[in-house]
C-alpha cells in the first residue's frame, strides 16, 4: 500500500515538474537527444555506465514525457521521443546491455593502461603527485576527467566494433549474392538441357519417319540409272545370264 502511494505520489511530482517546464527547455533537450551518439543509449538517457535497471525506466519516463509529442512542439520530438524508446529498449534487452557493458570494461582497461604508463615515464606529473598523495585510483575513476575520457574511448570502441560489424555484414551479403547467382546460374544450365532433352523427344518421330523415308528411298534405283539383274537363286543353271561367246 505505502509503495503504492509512493507511485503516486512520484507521478504527482513529475506532473507538476513537466508543467513548469519551458517550451525553450524541450527544444533544448530535443536537440540534445538527436546530437547523441547513437550506438551509446546510456547517452541518450544520460545516465552514467553503472545505472540500474531502475533508474534506466525511471530516466526514461522523465525524459519522455519531457519531449513527448503531445507536449513538445518542436518538429522533430516524435524523433527524439522514438530515440529514447529504442535506447531504454537496449538498456532493458540483458544481450544488448552485456555488450555495451563490455566495450566499457575494455575502454577502462585501456585507460588504466595508459595512466599506469603516464605514471612511469613521468614522476613528476600531476597524475604521479595526485597519487603520492593518497587519492586512490577508485576516486579518479569517479572524477569528471575521467568520465569524459571515459565517454570518448567507449565512443570510439563502439565505432570500430560497427564497422567491423558492417564490414562483415557487406561480406555475408556478397556471399550469399554470389552464391545466389551461381545457384540461378545452374537452375539455367538445367532448364536449357531440360528443354534441349524435351525437343529431342519431341523431335523423335520425325527423325524415325525421315530414317525410314531414307532407307526406302535408298532401295530404289534411281531415275536413269541401270543396275544389274538380280540373281535368281531358283535357276541353277543362270541362263538368262548372257554367257561368253567362243569366237572361231
Amino acid at each position: 500500500m505505502g509503495e503504492s502511494n509512493s507511485s503516486v505520489d512520484e507521478d504527482l511530482l513529475l506532473k507538476e515538474f513537466f508543467a513548469e517546464v519551458s517550451e525553450v527547455e524541450r527544444d533544448n533537450e530535443v536537440v540534445r537527444i538527436l546530437s547523441c551518439f547513437k550506438l551509446n543509449p546510456f547517452e541518450f538517457l544520460k545516465l552514467p555506465f553503472d545505472s540500474s535497471l531502475d533508474d534506466v525506466k525511471k530516466q526514461y519516463r522523465k525524459l519522455s514525457l519531457m519531449v513527448h509529442p503531445d507536449k513538445c512542439k518542436h518538429p522533430q520530438a516524435k524523433e527524439a521521443f522514438g530515440a529514447l524508446a529504442k535506447a531504454q529498449q537496449q538498456l532493458l534487452d540483458q544481450q544488448e546491455r552485456d555488450y555495451i557493458l563490455s566495450q566499457v570494461t575494455a575502454a577502462k582497461e585501456e585507460l588504466r593502461a595508459k595512466r599506469k604508463k603516464q605514471l612511469k615515464k613521468d614522476t613528476a606529473s600531476k597524475l604521479k603527485s595526485l597519487v603520492d598523495e593518497g587519492k586512490s585510483e577508485l576516486e579518479y575513476e569517479q572524477s569528471g576527467e575521467f568520465q569524459q575520457e571515459l565517454k570518448l574511448k567507449v565512443k570510439e570502441l563502439l565505432t570500430e566494433q560497427e564497422w567491423r560489424r558492417r564490414k562483415m555484414a557487406m561480406r555475408i551479403s556478397e556471399e550469399e549474392g554470389r552464391l545466389k547467382k551461381d545457384e540461378e546460374e545452374q537452375k539455367e544450365m538445367w532448364k536449357r538441357k531440360r528443354e534441349h532433352e524435351e525437343q529431342w523427344e519431341g523431335t523423335r518421330e520425325q527423325r524415325v519417319s525421315s530414317w525410314r523415308d531414307f532407307m526406302k528411298s535408298g532401295k530404289k534405283s534411281k531415275k536413269g540409272e541401270l543396275r544389274p539383274p538380280k540373281l535368281k537363286t531358283e535357276d541353277p543353271n543362270k541362263s538368262y545370264v548372257q554367257r561368253p561367246v567362243k569366237r572361231g
